[in-house]
């Protein structure tokens, strides 16, 4: 499979290889080739469709020494102003190269034409709102006069960035995940290494290039094309501050105990729950749940994973949830489809050995549970009892893909102790009416977000999000990440023996 014919501002990054195009990357002001490269795969047939540099550690190595040496400083001493200048010209960049943006979106993640638009919508805003943050960065003044201690002493509490930021983005949401953490990572004045998926890393290039037409200061930025097993060196290295990193649990536990003593913030694994309530709107409740569970094919680590419905609306909803998954269309993303290809191959093998697994634990498959062919697969429905569903595979662990657990339960808490079982906490939804039962699981769900007659869906993070348990660590949003990627500096001023305190 081929890309289309990019726009003229990025021929000097690329070229011609077997008629495969060959990216460059961007590391500190310099763009890059390698002789080693490494392919990339379309998961609408399989094919490659692109090559970028595999990068050795040494050229890793000289590019942290220039980002930490002087990367670091020419973000931090660039005025505010200008920095969110910048981010309004990279916003108009996008718009301009929208087209270059949803094709490597379509091609190289199997999206379709109209979510890879929303990506590119949701980046635009990202990179608008950045004013937004800064509320966040303004510092406080602390009186001594509490305390005889400090008398005669004030203090001012500032925050300050910590250098270099290592940013880890994964697959699913390529280009919004790099804006994401590019804007609330260098508005506070710090320098940035992305690390993309291996299996998605054009994106993080061609924004790199934007982010350059811009005029980003140039030792600020780069972008690591390295596989993810190669990393433990760099997430350990000791002129990173901050690592943000989206993905799964496990690889998060294994950055972490590389990093050793930094600032995280980690969105780890998801698959959120739902309550229904008897007194929900079965119809409407159903069309949403669906559309969670078939957005860019259950994709996403919001997505609606458990079911967990109180009897009195339990036949209704059941009934909605296969007519809503019945006009699911699944097929190559190019065409008129609802749901492309899973991303590859293996995680469609995970589905199917968790289907099995449910059926042997005496679940039924009511909707769905096959492959359609290699990477593409039916939006999924198992229906399970409550004394079944925790032995299930998909409740130990979060399958990637379009797959939901439908569970009949006596009552609320029933639903709040199942959904609080699980190892993850990330976002969970309650449809109903019933404001005392709406308050109690706020206030029970061990969850980092509660949506109420709404799917969870982050967005642009306007409202924060992120998860508790296995589900992370801080929180990602606007406004809301500045504290992770800063560092307090108290500074004390001491005015004893001056006067200053003394009566006139």
């Amino acid at each position: 499979m081929n890309l289309k014919e990019l726009s003229p501002e990025f021929k000097e990054i690329t070229g011609l290889e077997s008629n495969t195009q060959v990216f460059k990357t961007y590391l500190a002001g310099d763009w890059i080739s390698t002789k080693e490269l490494e392919e990339v795969v379309s998961p609408i047939d399989l094919t490659t469709f692109a090559k970028v540099p595999r990068l050795p550690y040494e050229m890793v190595d000289s590019t942290l020494s220039r980002i930490s040496e002087k990367g670091k400083w020419e973000i931090r001493d660039l005025p505010g102003e200008k920095r969110l200048r910048i981010f309004h010209e990279m916003a108009s960049l996008l718009d301009r190269f929208r087209n270059d943006l949803v094709e490597v979106l379509v091609i190289g993640n199997g999206k379709t034409r109209a979510a890879a638009n929303g990506e590119v919508n949701a980046s635009i805003e990202r990179l608008i709102r950045a004013d937004l943050d800064v509320r966040k960065l303004y510092g406080e003044y602390v009186p001594g006069d509490w305390s005889s201690e400090s008398l005669e002493t004030e203090a001012i509490v500032r925050r300050e960035p910590l250098g270099v930021v290592l940013a880890i983005t994964p697959f699913n949401y390529p280009l919004f995940d790099v804006v994401n953490k590019f804007v609330y990572s260098t508005v506070a004045g710090n320098a940035i290494l992305i690390k993309p998926a291996s299996k998605t890393p054009v994106p993080a290039i061609l924004f790199a290039r934007i982010a350059e037409l811009a005029g980003f200061p140039k030792h600020a930025l780069g972008v690591l094309t390295i596989p993810g097993k190669d990393m433990d060196r760099v997430v350990s290295d000791k002129r990173i501050g901050v690592i943000s990193f989206t993905g799964s649990t496990e690889t998060g536990e294994r950055v972490i105990r590389a990093g050793g003593v930094k600032q995280y913030v980690m969105e780890l694994g998801g698959g959120d729950s739902a309550i229904v309530l008897d007194d929900a709107d079965p119809i409407s409740t159903g069309q949403k749940l669906v559309t969670s569970i078939t957005s860019y094919s259950g994709q996403r680590c919001d997505s609606i994973k458990f079911i967990f419905s109180e009897p009195g609306v339990y036949e209704k909803l059941r009934q909605t949830l296969l007519e809503e998954l019945a006009k699911i269309k699944v097929g190559d993303p190019r065409e008129d489809v609802n749901m492309g290809p899973i991303i590859d191959k293996g995680t469609v093998d995970e589905l199917e050995f968790s289907v099995k697994d449910a059926q042997e634990k005496g679940a039924k498959i009511i909707f769905g549970g096959k492959r359609v062919k290699e990477n593409y697969v039916e939006p999924t429905l198992i229906e399970a009892s409550k004394e079944v569903v925790k032995s299930l595979y998909l409740y130990q662990k979060e399958v990637f893909l379009s797959v939901a657990v439908l569970v009949k339960v006596n009552n609320v808490d029933e639903a709040i102790s199942l959904s609080n079982s699980r190892r993850y906490g990330l976002d969970a939804s309650v449809f109903g009416e019933d404001i005392n039962k709406i308050r109690k699981a706020i206030r029970l769900l061990e969850v980092g977000a509660v949506y109420i007659n709404d799917f969870p869906r982050h967005g642009i993070g306007y409202f924060p999000f992120g998860g508790r348990k296995d589900s992370g660590l801080g929180r990602e949003g606007i406004g809301y990440t500045i504290e992770h990627v800063t560092a307090y500096k108290t500074v004390v001023y001491n005015y004893k023996g001056k006067g200053v305190w003394e009566y006139m």
